[in-house]
């Protein structure tokens, strides 16, 4: 279907490669002509390619408030007097929020509506944004391709319980993560759980994309419940190889799991 003809509330979304490894997200909702980035790392990279779409921007969506996420807040907003919508829970270092969000909260972007998840444990106030007409998830650093946001301000539990609100969501939802990661995540995941082809068939699409300087971002929602290790804390093959009891809980798991990939080389 063509772009100008997509139903209402479906986005259209722009990789903005920026620094040395993060993406910002530029969404842009037609009817309305609004156009929002997630998780400005810059400013250069992010006006150019919307100069170069023909989009204006008028939002900045904020997951959670490092540097590398928000470091072209205050520009972009004295520039286009953007509206910043941000985490409620950590408003007080999100640079300009105006707007804050807690879980179970919408927002719209036009005809694009968008539900909020609270997902703390890479920060304290960390959250996702979930577009369900585009189909489309925002985890910033909770959820990557085949591997999660280190526990900077959280606990295991709670990264758990942050990373489980996606278990209801539908499997062909795309994962538009902050980092391009994959690749070394491949390499742990297929240290922790060698014997699953579903990840070896990811690992080789991951390997040959990489070697040919291609994106693996956004992957498939479906694909990261049966490859990531951090969404299969109950893996009995996982839980062997990191020697967790099989009558562990699934967070313990999870811990032991964000632990072994801590000290992973």
């Amino acid at each position: 279907m063509a772009a100008g003809n997509q139903p209402a509330g479906v986005l259209q979304i722009e990789r903005v490669p920026c620094l040395s490894d993060n993406y910002s997200w530029l969404l842009h909702e037609p009817s309305a002509g609004v156009t929002a980035v997630v998780d400005p790392a810059e400013v250069a990279p992010v006006v150019a390619a919307a100069e170069r779409l023909g989009w204006t921007l008028t939002h900045i969506l904020n997951t959670h408030h490092h540097w590398d996420h928000v470091g072209g807040n205050e520009e972009l907003k004295k520039r286009f007097g953007v509206t910043i919508v941000g985490p409620a829970a950590d408003a007080a270092r999100i640079p300009g929020i105006d707007v804050q969000l807690k879980d179970g909260d919408r927002y719209s972007l036009g005809a694009a509506e968008l539900q909020c998840f609270d997902t703390p444990g890479h920060t304290r106030g960390h959250v996702t944004f979930h577009f369900p007409a585009s189909k489309a998830l925002f985890p910033g650093d909770t959820l990557f391709s085949l591997g999660c946001g280190r526990l900077f301000e959280g606990t295991p539990a709670q990264m758990w319980a942050s990373l489980s609100k996606f278990a209801p969501l539908p499997g062909d939802t795309r994962v538009y993560c902050a980092h391009e990661y994959t690749e070394s995540n491949a390499r742990f995941a297929v240290h922790v759980d060698a014997g699953n082809e579903d990840l070896k068939r990811m690992h080789a699409d991951i390997t040959a994309k990489r070697a040919r300087q291609e994106p693996t971002v956004p992957s498939v929602l479906d694909d990261e419940r049966k490859c990531n290790p951090f969404l299969r804390p109950d893996s009995p093959a996982i839980r062997a190889a990191l020697g967790v009891p099989a009558d562990a809980s699934n967070d313990v798991a999870f811990g032991a799991i964000r632990a072994a990939k801590d000290t992973f080389r």
